[in-house]
């Protein structure tokens, strides 16, 4: 147990949540890396911000490679810092093939923000996880908006049809697309083109991007009695910050729209329950791995296992049906994670 520091009754813990919700970028550094690590710290930082969330906006800016997704996302962190609301960037980036972090792509990117107390930027690693963007986003997400960021901005590494991930993180999704992107009908069809809620045609001064905005606008004419909102195309070019206020402003209708509808209340609790059962899934993972570290005969089994005397299926199958594993796994495990999270107190 944390002892209170000086007498006074607070705890350590206590002192460093006090100053996440109190918006300190050192505390919210913090939080985010124990939830990254999965420490004791986590489950405490993450229950007082839950009762702090719900004011932020998130938008969710994807698109293929080169697209220039970290520059629109520069310009509207400049946009919305001239408008006095504070920002929080999570840029999602390859995991590094040597450290297995993130690449801190983002940082290079966002130089002129880096010293703006208004402005917390963070890298998160894909990992290699499915969808391209790891379920601790939303973690993270909601600590930003517990630490009073009004707009939090969500830049995935752009992998394509896989990056569906962004629905359940952003409120507003924007897709953004050049006109090197290829036969505008071809990339409409992609899956990628399904989740978009504003479209940006970026790099507007090249030939085609007119093209593509017309085949884009077209195509949501022809689709437009099945949805109920029709995204609108927004051209740009960010790297000389035209267009960035209209993008803006498209992303602000569409938050109204979802607020008038109902559609806003219905996303965020859906990503409650998916964030949910994947912590759950993720946990329980991580728990597993643990005690095959610790335990002897789940050693043996993972050996038996490598050599072919037994199969990946019947052998997983079996020792979660075991009942000597479902009396042990969760007291060997938490107690080597409490023993780790001392260890970091220290």
């Amino acid at each position: 147990m944390i002892k209170a520091a000086g007498g006074s009754g607070v705890t350590p813990m206590k002192d460093r949540v006090l100053r996440l919700l109190k918006g300190e970028a050192r505390a919210l550094s913090r939080a985010i890396s124990a939830v990254e690590r999965g420490t004791v710290e986590a489950a405490e930082f993450m229950e007082a911000a839950d009762r702090q969330t719900g004011r932020a906006y998130t938008v969710g800016v994807t698109g293929p490679p080169g697209a220039g997704k970290s520059t629109i996302v520069g310009g509207l962190t400049q946009l919305l810092r001239e408008e006095g609301l504070t920002v929080g960037v999570v840029a999602v980036d390859p995991t590094s093939p040597f450290s297995g972090g993130a690449l801190l792509g983002d940082r290079i990117r966002m130089q002129r923000h880096f010293l703006d107390d208004g402005v917390f930027i963070r890298s998160v690693a894909t990992r290699g996880q499915s969808g391209g963007l790891p379920r601790i986003v939303k973690s993270i997400g909601r600590l930003l908006d517990a630490s009073g960021k009004d707009v939090i901005l969500v830049e995935t590494v752009g992998v394509g049809q896989t990056e569906l991930g962004i629905m359940g993180v952003a409120d507003t999704v924007v897709v953004t697309l050049m006109p090197e992107s290829g036969d505008a009908v071809q990339t409409l069809k992609a899956g990628i083109m399904e989740i978009a809620d504003v479209y940006v045609v970026n790099k507007a001064d090249r030939e085609g991007a007119s093209q593509m905005a017309a085949a884009i606008t077209s195509m949501l004419h022809m689709a437009a009695g099945t949805m109920d909102w029709e995204p609108p195309v927004v051209m740009t070019q960010a790297d000389a910050g035209k267009g960035i206020d209209e993008l803006w402003e498209r992303v602000k209708a569409h938050r109204e729209f979802l607020t008038n509808t109902g559609g806003l209340e219905s996303k965020r609790r859906a990503r409650r329950r998916d964030e949910f059962l994947e912590t759950v899934e993720e946990e329980l993972g991580r728990r597993v791995r643990a005690l095959a570290r610790l335990d002897g005969s789940i050693q043996e089994l993972v050996e038996s296992v490598e050599t072919g005397d037994s199969d990946p299926f019947s052998a997983a199958t079996g020792l979660l049906e075991s009942a000597e594993f479902a009396r042990q796994w969760p007291k060997d495990h938490l107690s080597s994670q409490a023993a780790a999270g001392s260890k970091n107190e220290s």
